[in-house]
């Protein structure tokens, strides 16, 4: 049986006047999935959520959120998702007990539900010590946390997070990027960002998307294996440089070696055609030389370098 889905985007193009904000968008995004959309600045990340969000219309296309249109159905869409929007929405004369308490109120939810869910978005977010502290009090990062408290409260199906962890400090990156790990758990998750490694750490599957057009949407393995012509290996050998060098790029499929490092021990990065696997040739090739094989590792193509083939070559 096929998991359900709970995000869908039909040919979902946004004009702004004559400029075209995004243009014939087409994915899905099945329950359980915590994916990243992912493009830089200016590339259509944040229309494309505040579309999917029911925060703008489209120009054309279709969106389904947890079944329901989000135009024709808007209410019911709107009740599937949390939303957390770069600039997060908060009135900072409140306290944060009483700001979830009048979000709570908006969303219809009864004083004794509310109460329980209070506690659990309090407690989930690590919000317990400020409960009762003024939102303009907080740093950045515990603002940040208040509105993604926000988004989970009334329990949705789905959250939609843009750019989560811009503009706070770096502890509290690595604890907001935790909590939305802890998040996926329970929720389908679209979250936009321009930072890479994010995208790596948190998601299992990425949108890329460039001067508003979708250019890729797979797991960033596959899109790796896809636009990489050769593999690559690293590997450590206590050797002769010139030597286990000049052998290493004797074997058969090998098209490059390049040698890094000082002493006995070099690190090598081999490449090789697709088609072709030299880790026994190398194996065989250091044991019967007599050196010492430290390390044999594949070398993955990093998120960085997917990015950079795709827009580069889009813009090219």
């Amino acid at each position: 049986m096929a998991t359900e889905v709970m995000i869908e985007a039909r040919d979902l193009t946004k004009y702004y006047g004559d400029f075209v904000g995004v243009e014939n968008i087409n994915f899905t995004i099945r329950k359980g999935e915590v994916v990243g959309l992912l493009g830089p600045n200016g590339s259509g990340k944040t229309t494309t959520m505040r579309m999917l969000t029911g925060f703008m219309p489209p120009s054309s296309g279709t969106i389904r959120v947890a079944g329901h249109d989000v135009i024709a159905d808007s209410l019911e869409a709107r009740r599937a998702i949390g939303y957390l929007p770069e600039t997060v929405p908060l009135y900072t004369d409140m306290t944060i007990e009483d700001y979830l308490e009048f979000m709570g109120s908006l969303r219809g939810m009864s004083r004794s539900y509310l109460a329980k869910r209070i506690d659990r978005v309090v407690d989930l977010c690590k919000l317990g010590t400020y409960r009762r502290t003024h939102i303009a009090k907080l740093s950045k990062g515990y603002r940040q946390r208040v509105g993604i408290a926000q988004a989970i409260l009334h329990e949705p199906k789905v959250l939609v997070l843009d750019e989560p962890t811009i503009g706070i400090d770096p502890i509290q990156v690595v604890e907001t990027r935790q909590l939305i790990k802890t998040l996926g758990e329970d929720h389908t998750i679209l979250l936009s960002t321009h930072i890479l490694p994010e995208v790596s750490m948190i998601c299992q599957r990425v949108l890329i998307i460039n001067e508003g057009t979708l250019i890729a949407e797979d797991t960033p393995a596959n899109l790796a294996h896809r636009l990489r012509a050769r593999d690559r290996l690293e590997l450590e050998v206590r050797g002769p440089a010139a030597a286990v060098l000049g052998a290493l790029r004797g074997i058969k499929g090998v098209t490059n070696v390049t040698r890094s490092g000082e002493g006995e021990v070099h690190t090598y990065v081999v490449e090789f055609t697709a088609e072709s696997d030299p880790r026994e040739a190398i194996g065989q090739l250091v044991l019967s030389n007599g050196w010492g094989l430290r390390k044999l590792n594949p070398l993955s193509m990093s998120l960085e370098e997917i990015f950079l083939r795709l827009t580069v070559s889009e813009e090219a």
